[in-house]
């Protein structure tokens, strides 16, 4: 039946915003926390339908993996969970630029450096809030001698000799010029920070009230911010069983778990953003999976290897590793034929017995609950394997663990000690 071919991904509740206290700040109490919601939660003005279809995940998922790969060289904040759309983040955040302070949902992304928003006068942004430069009393444009200004993505110079930019994000272009204004997390007060004003926009896949990257590069949150939060931030994303689909964005050291599994954090210079990490092995029931070691290795060289991203929404392994690991789930599956469903190929129905999957990072072994191991049909009597194999293409040699499996973990991001730690937790 067609409704066997959706999964019930975000189950939209009847509450409106404000009964939800969407944007309030610290909801935990922390000064730094911002509150994280999915793109569809009753929070988000990005609903989507009530159920979005496998397939089509899989698609932007696919997108996701070919643009985390592209980026080789070749040389607490309350978050809800963002639009799937193609290689955007589901995740967004309040953040209030200007003053006085202009309020804009941008979505989160750890793969990515540079904040950019929509602006008055944007020729092909689709948001109908767009921040205004004119109404900040703080905002000026950065000329093109401003050290910044070579930071940005592929930078520009004006005649008038101010700072612009242009770069791709999934199938959109944009076109920005480079800005500094008040920046407003939680309580915190951020002044003269970078980002880029919209000026044009191509595409349907920009998120439609900008993007803030946390990423590892100069631009980037952590980097912008690096005297008050000390390149350190944690975040927990909510799953689609939570009550309101909140989570939290906890920037700074203080109030980070203490107790907390952790593994080193790895910097490749070929894809200098993102969060690497030794995955050294995967292990399903009590077996560990025989894998080439290629398949996991980490390779700077080449910019193989295993990152943790928010924007991904299944994770993907390379293809050895992905085959590897079905294989053995599906043969620890007693008395039961997997079958394809919505582009996920061990998928089973009716009642099942399913081996945990524990991944092996260096220093650190993390067993996926069954809420992050499987998801299920709409009617509930499927549920399938939740991860997939990652493109088959030449730039495909990262493994990437996803939100899904991120979801009811806190992760936390500790640069200057050069460690990623997951500890669980109900993001709510």
């Amino acid at each position: 039946m067609r409704t066997q071919l959706i999964f019930l991904l975000i189950s939209l509740l009847a509450l409106n915003s404000e009964s939800l206290n969407c944007y309030e700040n610290n909801p935990r109490g922390h000064p730094s926390d911002l509150r994280v919601f999915h793109i569809s939660s009753p929070c988000s003005p990005f609903k989507q339908p009530n159920t979005v279809s496998w397939e089509k995940t899989l698609l932007k998922d696919k997108a996701r993996l070919q643009y985390l790969s592209s980026l080789a060289v070749k040389s607490s904040v309350p978050i809800a969970s963002g639009r799937a759309i193609v290689q955007s983040p589901t995740y967004i955040v309040r953040a209030n630029i200007g003053t006085p302070a202009q309020p804009m949902l941008v979505a989160l992304d750890t793969s990515n450096d540079a904040a950019w928003v929509p602006c008055s006068g944007c020729v092909g942004c689709a948001s109908s809030v767009l921040f205004d430069p004119s109404k900040s009393n703080s905002s000026r444009t950065l000329q093109c001698e401003a050290p910044q200004c070579k930071q940005a993505p592929n930078p520009t110079c004006t005649v008038g000799k101010s700072c612009g930019f242009n770069m791709t994000y999934g199938g959109s272009a944009i076109t920005a010029s480079l800005t500094q204004d008040t920046l407003t997390l939680a309580n915190d007060v951020i002044p003269n920070y970078t980002f880029g004003c919209i000026n044009q926009a191509t595409g349907t896949s920009l998120p439609a009230q900008g993007l803030m990257g946390l990423g590892r590069g100069p631009l980037s949150l952590i980097s912008q911010t690096q005297s008050l939060y000390m390149s350190t931030f944690s975040y927990c994303l909510p799953n689609s069983k939570s009550s309101n689909f909140s989570g939290s964005l906890r920037l700074g050291p203080k109030f980070q778990p203490l107790r907390i599994k952790t593994t080193p954090l790895l910097k490749n210079p070929r894809r200098s953003s993102l969060y690497y990490v030794n995955l050294v092995g995967i292990r399903v029931g009590n077996k560990i999976v025989d894998i080439p070691t290629s398949a996991l290795a980490f390779d700077p060289a080449t910019g193989a290897g295993t990152i943790f991203d928010s924007g991904t929404v299944f994770t993907r392994l390379v293809e050895p590793a992905y085959l590897a690991v079905r294989d053995e789930f599906r043969r620890r599956v007693k008395n039961a034929n997997a079958t394809s469903l919505g582009g996920f190929d061990t998928c089973y129905s009716g009642s099942v017995v399913f081996p945990p999957v524990t991944f092996m990072f260096a220093g650190m072994n993390v067993t996926l609950p069954p809420d992050n191991l499987l998801i299920h049909s709409s009617s509930g009597n499927t549920s399938c394997l939740a991860m997939a194999a990652a493109p088959n293409n030449v730039n495909s040699v990262l493994n990437v663990i996803a939100s899904m499996q991120q979801q009811n973990h806190r992760v936390l991001i500790d640069v200057p000690n050069s460690r990623l730690g997951i500890s669980r937790e109900t993001c709510t």
